[in-house]
C-alpha cells in the first residue's frame, strides 16, 4: 500500500511540475446541443450544458471529458480538482437524469457532449486526436457506452474509434441498474442487453483502462463486471484493455484513481508523438 501511495504521489508531482508555468481558464454553462434542439425540449435546454477548464498558453493539449456519477438519477457536472493544473483540458458534463428522462437519453447526451468537444476543442487550442473520455460510476458507464456502441457518436458523424482512450472508474458493464429497475428487475438480477457495454465488445475499440475499487468493498459485484468485460475484450481480440483493482478502496475510489487516469493519458499521448 505504501508503494502504491508513493507511485501515485510521484505521478501527481510529475504532472504538477510540468504544468507550473501555465495559466488556466474556466468557461461554464456552455450548451452542447444546437439551438433548435434546445428550444424543442426545455429539459435539454436546462440540463445539457458543460464546463471547460483549459490551459491558456499551451497548444495541442489533451482533453478529458468527465461524466459525473449519481446512478443516472442525480449528480452534477464537475471539474475534478485532482485533474486540474496538469497541462490538460477538463470538460465536465451535465446530462439528463431519470426519471425526467429514460434510456437512451442520457447516453445520447453523453455522445452529444463528446461531439461538441470534437467540433470545438481546437478553438481552445486542443487536439482532436487527444480526446479521452472518463467518468465515475454512472459516468463511467456512459463513457463505455458511447465508446463501445458506435451508433451514438455516429449520429454526429463521428467514429467512436477517434476517441484516444476510455478510462471509466467503477462503471457498470452490464445493463445499468437504473435501466433494469425500469424493467422491474432487482439490483441483484444481472442483464446484458443493448444498454450494456458488455453487449458491444469489439476488437477495434479505443484503448480501454478499467479501474475499480476492491472487489470485497465495491458495490454489486462491480469489480467482477469489469473483469468480465476485460476478459471478453481480450477474447474478442482487443489489444489495449487493462484492468486495475484499487485494493482497500470502496466504490468511492476516485482519489487514488485520478493519478492513474493522468498516467494513462500521458502514456497514450506519448505513444502518439
Amino acid at each position: 500500500m505504501r508503494q502504491l501511495t508513493l507511485i501515485l504521489f510521484l505521478i501527481g508531482a510529475a504532472f504538477t511540475t510540468a504544468a507550473q508555468d501555465n495559466t488556466y481558464k474556466t468557461e461554464t454553462e456552455i450548451p452542447y446541443y444546437q439551438e433548435d434542439v434546445r428550444q424543442k425540449n426545455p429539459y435539454i435546454h436546462e440540463r445539457c450544458r458543460l464546463d471547460i477548464y483549459y490551459p491558456v498558453h499551451k497548444k495541442e493539449f489533451a482533453t478529458v471529458v468527465w461524466f459525473h456519477g449519481g446512478g443516472l438519477t442525480g449528480g452534477s457536472k464537475e471539474l475534478p480538482e485532482a485533474l486540474k493544473n496538469k497541462d490538460i483540458c477538463i470538460v465536465g458534463v451535465n446530462y439528463r437524469l431519470s426519471p425526467q428522462a429514460e434510456a437512451p437519453a442520457y447516453i445520447e447526451d453523453a455522445a452529444a457532449a463528446v461531439a461538441w468537444v470534437f467540433a470545438h476543442i481546437e478553438d481552445y487550442g486542443g487536439d482532436t486526436a487527444k480526446i479521452f473520455v472518463s467518468g465515475h460510476s454512472a459516468g463511467g458507464y456512459l463513457a463505455m457506452m458511447i465508446g463501445l456502441d458506435k451508433q451514438y457518436l455516429a449520429a454526429h458523424q463521428i467514429d467512436a474509434n477517434r476517441i484516444a482512450g476510455l478510462i471509466p472508474l467503477s462503471g457498470q458493464t452490464i445493463t445499468h441498474f437504473n435501466i433494469r429497475a425500469g424493467y422491474g428487475m432487482k439490483d441483484t438480477q444481472p442483464l446484458v442487453d443493448k444498454y450494456a457495454p458488455l453487449y458491444h465488445v469489439r476488437s477495434d475499440a479505443p484503448p480501454l483502462l478499467l479501474i475499480t475499487g476492491d472487489r470485497e468493498l465495491e458495490m454489486l459485484g462491480r469489480y467482477e463486471e469489469n473483469a468480465y468485460l476485460a476478459r471478453m475484450m481480450k477474447v474478442a481480440g482487443h489489444k489495449q484493455t487493462s484492468l486495475l483493482e484499487l485494493q482497500g478502496y470502496n466504490h468511492g475510489m476516485t482519489y487514488p484513481a485520478f493519478p492513474l487516469v493522468l498516467e494513462e493519458i500521458q502514456r497514450i499521448v506519448r505513444e502518439k508523438q
